[in-house]
């Protein structure tokens, strides 16, 4: 699982930083997380290809977390996308991007499916065999969700040397490797926990951002193997957190900990910083496994 950071800095675009987009790599499907102004820009230096995108995923309808949208859905149709497109968010994304569309004439040739957002409760937005997607329901100054991608249990590990051993078939190594017993060349049965281990544990990520502090979203990301959470202040100026809604990189480290999750990763840094070691000096305090996103960055979850 790899998570590629186009941008992690708050509100205004800057000429060498980027507001909010990632892109995560998980079990063969690429989900884009947020799409502020640059998006396809940073898509582009990445080289992260543009096929491959059939999800995009917005936290909220704030201008630093989806202005790049209306572009990106545009270069598709310029690069004669045929694959639909998957746009979750909050209700009144289709109309925005919709009259954009309608004013300029610029209809999509390829099917663009919008899946509007109301609910304060989690919900399942996609799942596939590898795959599920939840929302996190955050609170921010406008209706907002984090989001929850987990995979599910991979097939089992076939030990091949074993199999070899006891005479086993290889037209049953697939059967092996979803956890079924089998019948030897010779007839006899063999127990699937002598010929396989346990496939890897599956991986967690949980994408929180913008959102006031708030513990009551622990239990939705308990244990997950990394946490993405907003951290725009930090706690010299924590009386600017509450106001805005946003929190501080001590507060997201106290989330991390009580949820007890792997990795913490900070962003939506403020541009007021001009080092953003500040952030991880800060939530060392409470947590030690700190990772600071930043424009470019390619996070691999272990």
């Amino acid at each position: 699982m790899k998570v590629n950071i186009l941008g992690c800095y708050a509100a205004t675009p800057r000429s060498f930083t980027n507001p909010t987009s990632q892109v995560l790599e998980i079990r063969n499907n690429l989900f884009l997380i947020d799409c502020g102004e640059g998006t396809q820009v940073q898509l582009r230096r990445n080289k992260i290809k543009f096929s491959k995108i059939k999800h995009i995923f917005i936290s909220h309808l704030h201008g630093d977390h989806f202005y790049g949208l209306v572009g990106l859905v545009s270069t598709f149709r310029l690069l004669n996308r045929e694959k639909e497109l998957h746009i979750y968010g909050p209700k009144g994304i289709k109309e925005i991007i919709s009259l954009q569309l309608k004013l300029a004439n610029s209809w999509t040739n390829y099917p663009l499916i919008f899946h509007e957002l109301n609910s304060k409760k989690p919900e399942l937005l996609f799942e596939d065999e590898k795959v599920s997607v939840s929302t996190i329901p955050l609170k921010h100054r406008v209706y907002t969700n984090g989001f929850l991608f987990r995979e599910k249990p991979g097939d089992r590990k076939l030990l091949i040397n074993e199999a070899v051993k006891l005479n086993i078939d290889v037209t049953l190594y697939k059967s092996l490797k979803k956890g079924k017993d089998v019948v030897s060349e010779d007839g006899k049965r063999i127990e699937n926990k002598l010929v396989t281990s346990d496939p890897p544990k599956p991986k967690s990520y949980a994408f929180c951002s913008d959102t006031v502090f708030d513990p009551e979203i622990i239990p939705l990301i308990k244990n997950c193997t990394a946490l993405y959470h907003e951290s725009t202040f930090l706690e010299d100026q924590m009386e600017l957190a509450f106001p805005t809604k946003h929190s501080t990189a001590k507060q997201a480290a106290i989330i991390a900990r009580d949820a007890q999750v792997k990795h913490l990763i900070l962003g939506h840094y403020s541009t007021r910083y001009s080092d953003i070691e500040l952030f991880r000096t800060e939530a060392e305090t409470i947590f030690p496994n700190i990772i600071l996103a930043d424009d470019g960055k390619v996070i691999t979850v272990e």
